[in-house]
């Protein structure tokens, strides 16, 4: 049972030292000599870990849930919480060298960042630059010094990956001139050091029989019913990947046709509303049978507590048959865009604003969520109408009477 004031207050001191056990690694260790120290033990690497977050009653029981789940964040984005006091020490005791400065970088900006982006970030710099620079001091670390780090990075035929720590190293030269322990920023002098990345878009398939195919493939999908609604959902309302795996059912009201999406689940942090045509409202109901119930749209396989994984349409297209150089997750994205202007003759506005693009009108405003509503919940029906028609395989002629 979770502990509360009055447990610990009438808890007595032992012969020996006692735990007293909250939730997700947090616990009271109550000394012979009457003491009592919040502790949280956790993993990291493989390796079972402990840390003090301090003595009770200065800290409170309140406080000592709101450390943990601050380091159970940590552990989550890949990142130590250990190593994150010892550097946040050693920056307070004037410690000045590059690693102590960019993990002191990375816990302040940790709260604002996506999961997946403060992972690979940790991960980059743990792996490319620490071992090469990070116990240099972060003042005296030359253009040439970064550049041979960034070097072993390309060598091995990653030169994307040289240009983001190139990014992230500059990130941090220039926390470490705010905060007073760096001059210059010597990533700046390697500006056009490393050849540009070629630039690889993403696959899609914007030829209207493909189209075609690709639908009819989909609808003959023999995986699980919530990955084939997936895959059905995707090309109707061409969200980004993450945006529609991660989908709410809180979202979505299936009565006024629209699915809301709150701005921390959109790449530009802006809420974003998609209009629903019949077609994807008919298969939301259907799916909502099975899955309205739980807090997801498309859960994951093994738990409804976590939304499917991120390579599972991806996976699910491949097993259809379509390699990555057709199709893929995000594709459906310039799918639509490519055929509702050049086939469809949709305003490009209206398309950009659909896609969640920065959008901005003549005064230069960024156009709010509900602009130009009408029209795109028009353009959508008559998207989601004409997929239906390539499904067919000819388009059909209404016949009128004379």
């Amino acid at each position: 049972m979770p502990l509360t004031d009055a447990t610990i207050r009438s808890a007595s001191p032992a012969n020996k030292p006692r735990k007293l056990s909250d939730a997700g690694g947090l616990y009271l260790l109550l000394n012979p000599n009457g003491s009592r120290w919040w502790r949280l033990k956790y993993r990291f690497g493989g390796k079972q870990k402990g840390l003090s977050l301090g003595v009770y009653p200065a800290v409170g029981l309140k406080d000592a849930r709101a450390k943990r789940d601050e380091m159970r964040r940590q552990l989550a984005a890949g990142i130590d919480p250990g190593r994150v006091r010892k550097a946040t020490k050693a920056a307070q005791t004037g410690s000045n060298s590059f690693e102590a400065v960019a993990r002191e970088w990375i816990a302040k900006f940790l709260p604002t960042w996506a999961l997946s982006h403060s992972s690979k970030v940790v991960r980059r710099l743990e792996r490319d630059v620490f071992p090469w620079v990070g116990g240099r001091p972060v003042g005296d670390i030359t253009a040439p010094e970064l550049l041979t780090v960034l070097r072993r990075v390309e060598s091995r035929g990653a030169l994307e990956t040289a240009h983001r720590a190139l990014r992230n190293s500059g990130q941090v030269f220039r926390y470490a001139i705010a905060t007073g322990r760096a001059e210059r920023n010597p990533a700046a002098d390697l500006r056009g050091a490393l050849p540009p990345v070629k630039t690889k878009h993403l696959a899609a398939m914007t030829d209207p029989q493909g189209v075609g195919a690709l639908l009819r493939a989909i609808d003959g999908y023999q995986g699980t019913f919530v990955v084939k609604c997936a895959l059905r959902l995707a090309p109707l309302v061409f969200l980004r990947p993450g945006e529609l795996r991660k989908a709410e059912w809180a979202e979505v009201d299936l009565a006024a046709a629209c699915w809301n999406i709150a701005g921390p689940r959109m790449k530009m942090k802006n809420p974003h509303l998609v209009p629903l045509a019949r077609q994807a409202v008919a298969m939301l109901c259907e799916l909502h049978a099975l899955t309205g119930a739980g807090q997801y749209v498309f859960p994951s396989i093994r738990t409804a507590t976590r939304p499917m994984s991120e390579n599972t349409v991806n996976g699910a297209l491949r097993r259809l048959g379509f390699s990555g150089e057709e199709i893929c997750g995000h594709g459906f994205r310039a799918m639509a865009r490519t055929i509702l202007d050049e086939v469809l003759n949709v305003r490009p506005d209206i398309i950009e604003h659909q896609l969640a693009h920065a959008v901005r009108d003549p005064n230069g405003r960024a156009y709010n969520r509900t602009a130009f509503l009408p029209e795109r919940r028009q353009m959508m029906q008559q998207w989601a109408d004409f997929l239906d028609s390539l499904k067919v395989g000819a388009a059909v002629i209404p016949l009128h009477a004379r």
